[in-house]
């Protein structure tokens, strides 16, 4: 039996997970969280075979929830499931250690397929990354460029997070996110966080609707 612990902070989007791996003959439902936090301060994580994770949580953002799990529970495999687009996104969050990435759009039973695919130990990650076009330095967009810490700023900037707020979530000192925010800039060749998120629009990492 695959146990799998859900963390989505729609309630709607984890009845509809539930209900379709609880239909599952080999699936088991063991846990949901609405938010990072309550996913880090979860009990039995070291009976969890996959959890599917929302990259979008409040109170701790799936991407930091991730690189903290992945420290503490290697073995535990990690699906994120996102809205944002998996040519942006795919490769980043399978270099972080996620087992796979999905996005909101696919169809059900690619999820079913993904989830026994990693639980059996597959190595879908290496598989994917293998697939996925690697550009040389020379032509990478600049947000690929950012270091792992950077990137998980950048991301929340575009979620519309405030300075203090991200510190708070990420338990770093406000200045310390000030410093990464300022590299940020530098990298992108940007002056405001106005500007940031007009690049997000540019390069399709987030919706112009």
């Amino acid at each position: 039996m695959i146990r799998v612990f859900i963390a989505d902070d729609h309630a709607i989007v984890r009845m509809g997970l539930r209900q379709l791996l609880e239909a599952q003959p080999d699936m088991e439902v063991v846990g949901e969280a609405s938010n990072g936090r309550e996913v880090l301060l979860a009990e039995g994580k070291q009976s969890w075979d996959v959890l599917i994770l929302d990259l979008s949580l409040p109170r701790v953002n799936g991407l930091e929830v991730l690189r903290r799990l992945r420290a503490e529970h290697p073995k535990l495999q990690i699906v994120a499931l996102s809205m944002y687009p998996e040519e942006q996104y795919a490769a980043r969050l399978l270099s972080e250690g996620a087992a796979a990435y999905l996005s909101k759009e696919g169809k059900p039973q690619e999820l079913v397929a993904v989830l026994r695919q990693v639980a059996s130990g597959v190595p879908l990650s290496r598989r994917v990354l293998a697939e996925t076009p690697t550009r040389a330095t020379t032509t990478a967009a600049p947000h690929e460029l950012l270091s792992a810490r950077e990137y998980q700023i950048f991301t929340l900037i575009l979620q519309n997070h405030r300075v203090t707020e991200i510190a708070a979530e990420l338990d770093l000192s406000v200045s310390t996110v000030s410093n990464h925010l300022t590299h940020v800039k530098e990298k992108l060749s940007v002056r405001s966080i106005g500007e940031i998120i007009n690049y997000g629009h540019r390069v399709g990492l987030i919706s112009s609707v």
